[in-house]
């Protein structure tokens, strides 16, 4: 079979010549992936991820009709492309996922048992994999193969990432096998990363960063060349969604957030320019940090696991110095206006790997400030990140935990209700107990609605629910988690036993009366 002849684009990316006589089409390689395979593939929230070989094996099943018989158990640092992997649940190619998906086809897969997901805090994900607990029951404790997007391929064979960092290296530490995929419809990204390689104790060092800026490792993968099997032409883009715009709630939310950060900066606690920011994904996030870009405040740092387009916006005002993280998500107009002004933002932006950009350590010692939206929250400020009405999975814990319990301030943020089809606020997302718990009433420390901000530090759990109720819980709400808050606390008072006030066979009444009448605000009177 006569090899596919290289680009003059691509020949420009690929500074090692070996590596060009690898050069093959994604049918070449369809015997690497037999059914059952473990597979892993770079990417993050949807960017940097392989597309030509998935799009291929997905092109092979459905002609092929083998759905249901080609299935695969795929490890991928977050979530990869619509295009791919939820392509791949809606053709039944997933056996097993972790840590972290996005997408209605596969969320459909994973609640109705078909697709085993296990879900995972993203600085973890990565060096349990390299300790071999996902492959601890296969021979020689690998991955069968791991499909990663590269932009360029060095004179070392190291490569160099796209938009995304994310479980990459780590993955590549665990491939038996490797495919290259190199983009060359986007830029080289040579500069912009920031990698490490996993040690395993005893022989883990410390990571040295004292500051966002701070490098610690190497500007590009280092790849076992012996490890490749192919390297393939990639030419298409990261298919990102534009963003949708910042809505009253969220910009209220906004509003709170930066009036409790200037109050703190006032008593103290904060200096001028804050400490590190991270910020979670979704609209809310992106109206906090669209409203710090219209603040007072300068000289901003970012430590986070994404950068979305508004980061752009706090870049173009001044305010903002410096950002790391792991994955750039730009929308489609957010990408374009990033590498128009490359030059503007290529010596204030670092990628680094998920373990580093969540790493508990880094996050505690530059004291980041965490923000996060969550499910629901109780009045007693646990939260449910990952779990509607306790079962239903929607995307997974994330990162949200591993920045949540080690910042110095530990923030959720929410509107008060969502809508149901009959009711405008028939979702309340301030409960008397979550039904799920990702984050517990020990990791945080503000809660945020459009109707107010509950600082419940240093309060006991009575307290805290009833700053929790009175600052953050819609108006149609309060009245009814008011009764049953009052019940609950005489009735544990009553029996010695009222540190943190439950009716058991009650606290779910609000979730029940959702489920059966269509509105939270249809539970019967406690």
């Amino acid at each position: 079979m006569a090899s596919p002849i290289a680009s003059a684009a691509l020949k420009a990316r690929v500074k090692r010549p070996s590596m060009l006589k690898k050069l093959c089409q994604p049918k070449d390689l369809l015997h690497h992936f037999p059914n059952g395979s473990y597979i892993g593939w770079s990417g993050f929230t949807g960017v940097g991820y392989p597309k030509k070989m998935p799009t291929y094996l997905a092109d092979h099943v459905e002609q092929n009709n083998l759905q249901g018989k080609l299935r695969y158990n795929l490890f991928v640092g977050a979530s990869s492309g619509a295009e791919t992997e939820n392509r791949w649940a809606s053709l039944d190619m997933i056996e097993r996922r972790a840590p972290h998906q996005v997408g209605k086809s596969i969320a459909k897969g994973i609640n109705e048992g078909r697709i085993n997901f296990f879900d995972k805090h993203l600085s973890m994900f990565p060096v349990d994999l390299v300790y071999g607990f996902y492959t601890k029951d296969k021979p020689g404790n690998k991955l069968d193969v791991v499909v990663v997007e590269a932009t360029e391929i060095l004179e070392d064979g190291s490569i160099v990432p796209g938009a995304s960092v994310g479980a990459s290296p780590e993955l590549i530490q665990m491939a038996d096998k490797i495919i290259i995929e190199v983009n060359t419809a986007i830029p080289s990204f040579k500069g912009l990363h920031d990698i490490t390689m996993t040690d395993l104790p005893p022989r883990r060092k410390p990571y040295l960063i004292m500051g966002v800026e701070d490098r610690i490792g190497t500007t590009s993968i280092p790849i076992d060349t012996e490890k490749v099997v192919g390297v393939i032409e990639s030419d298409y883009q990261d298919q990102t969604l534009p963003n949708s715009p910042a809505d009253d709630t969220s910009k209220a939310i906004a509003g709170h957030l930066i009036e409790f950060l200037e109050h703190e900066v006032r008593h103290g606690r904060l200096p001028a320019n804050l400490l590190p920011l991270q910020s979670g994904i979704g609209n809310i996030a992106n109206a906090v940090i669209g409203g710090l870009a219209d603040s007072n405040f300068k000289n901003l740092n970012v430590w986070t696991e994404v950068i979305q387009d508004t980061f752009l916006d706090l870049f173009d005002s001044g305010r903002l110095d410096f950002a790391t993280a792991t994955s750039i998500r730009f929308s489609p107009t957010g990408f374009e206006r990033f590498y128009s002004n490359w030059e503007s933002y290529e010596n204030k932006l670092l990628l680094r790997s998920q373990q580093v950009s969540n790493s508990p350590e880094i996050i505690r010692r530059l004291g980041v400030i965490g923000m996060n939206t969550p499910v629901e929250v109780d009045m007693y400020a646990h939260a449910n990140s990952t779990c509607v009405m306790g079962s239903r999975m929607l995307n997974g814990l994330g990162g949200s935990a591993d920045f949540l319990r080690s910042s110095k301030y530990s923030i959720m943020h929410t509107p008060s209700t969502r809508p149901t089809k009959t009711d405008p606020h028939g979702v309340s997302c301030i409960v008397p107990m979550c039904t799920h718990v990702d984050q517990t009433e020990h990791d945080l420390d503000v809660i945020v609605t459009e109707n107010g901000l509950a600082d419940v530090r240093g309060l006991s759990p009575r307290e805290r629910a009833r700053v929790i109720i009175d600052k953050c819980a819609h108006d149609v709400y309060k009245p009814i988690l008011t009764a049953y808050f009052d019940k609950a606390e005489y009735e544990c008072l009553r029996k010695g036993m009222g540190h943190e006030p439950h009716l058991l066979w009650q606290a779910f009444d609000m979730h029940r009366a959702l489920s059966e009448e269509g509105s939270m605000q249809k539970v019967k009177p406690w």
